[in-house]
C-alpha cells in the first residue's frame, strides 16, 4: 500500500529528529512519541497547517527541581515557543496523588515564566473533535505570526473563498461560491482557477470534461476565522 503525503512526512521528520539524538533523550523520543502523540500530528497539525517545519518531539526542557522533563511537542520559530502536550484520561491520570497533581501546575508556571505559551490537548478530542483544534492552532499561529493572506498574494475575495472552505471542511462546489459571493457560474469557475494556479486549490473529483469541485491543499496557509 502507497504510503501518504503525511505518514511519508512523518517518517523522515521522526528519522531527522531521531539521528540528533542521543542517550536519555533518544529513548524518551523512541518511547515517547507513541500513538497518541502520532494521532494530534494526524488529526490535528497536518491538517490545520500542511507541514512539520520548527515541530520538535519529545522536546527536552529543564524541569523546576533542576531534572529535565520531555515535552510532547515543542514549537520553536522565531521569538515563540510554544509546549504542547496531549493529556490524556485514564486510570495513570485518575490515580496520581494529590502532589503530583499540583505539580503538575507548577511545572506549568515554570514554563510560563520562561516564556512559553502552553497548549494542553484532551485526547478524546484528538479522536472525536479534531477539526476543533485545528481550528484553535490557526487563530493563534495566524495571531503570533501575523495574518498569512497578506503574504500570499491573495485577493480579498480570494481570502472569503478560502475562509468559506474551512468553514466548510468539504470540497468546495462553484455553486457553493456562486451562492456565497453572488457571481455567475462562469465567473466563479474561473476565480476558482486561479486559486488553483496559485496552489491554494486542488481538483477534488473531475467530470467526463472539467471539474466539479476542488478542496484546499495540504500546504495552504491558515486564516484566522
Amino acid at each position: 500500500m502507497d504510503m501518504s503525503t503525511f505518514e511519508v512526512t512523518h517518517m523522515q521528520w521522526l528519522e531527522h529528529h531521531t539521528r540528533q539524538r542521543k542517550g536519555e533523550s533518544l529513548r524518551r523520543l523512541k518511547e515517547g512519541h507513541a500513538h497518541a502523540e502520532q494521532l494530534m500530528l494526524r488529526n490535528v497539525w497536518w491538517p490545520a497547517f500542511g507541514h512539520l517545519a520548527n515541530l520538535h518531539p519529545e522536546y527536552e526542557v529543564k524541569d523546576f527541581s533542576e531534572g529535565y522533563r520531555y515535552l510532547d511537542f515543542a514549537f520553536v520559530k522565531k521569538y515563540v515557543r510554544i509546549a504542547i502536550e496531549v493529556d490524556g484520561y485514564g486510570p495513570h491520570v485518575r490515580n496520581i496523588s494529590r502532589r503530583q497533581f499540583s505539580d503538575q501546575w507548577v511545572r506549568q508556571m515554570h514554563l510560563t515564566n520562561g516564556g512559553w505559551i502552553v497548549v494542553r490537548i484532551a485526547y478524546d478530542d484528538i479522536e472525536q473533535r479534531p477539526r476543533l483544534w485545528q481550528q484553535l492552532l490557526q487563530q493563534m499561529m495566524g495571531r503570533l505570526f501575523g495574518d498569512s493572506s497578506l503574504e500570499a498574494g491573495l485577493t480579498a475575495q480570494e481570502r472569503d473563498v478560502v475562509r468559506l472552505m474551512q468553514q466548510l471542511d468539504r470540497p468546495i462546489q462553484i455553486r457553493d461560491f456562486s451562492d456565497a459571493l453572488q457571481c455567475g457560474y462562469k465567473s466563479s469557475r474561473d476565480r476558482l482557477r486561479v486559486l488553483e494556479e496559485k496552489g491554494w486549490l486542488q481538483p477534488a473529483g473531475r467530470g467526463t470534461q472539467r471539474i466539479h469541485s476542488w478542496r484546499l491543499t495540504p500546504t495552504a496557509k491558515p486564516f484566522i476565522l
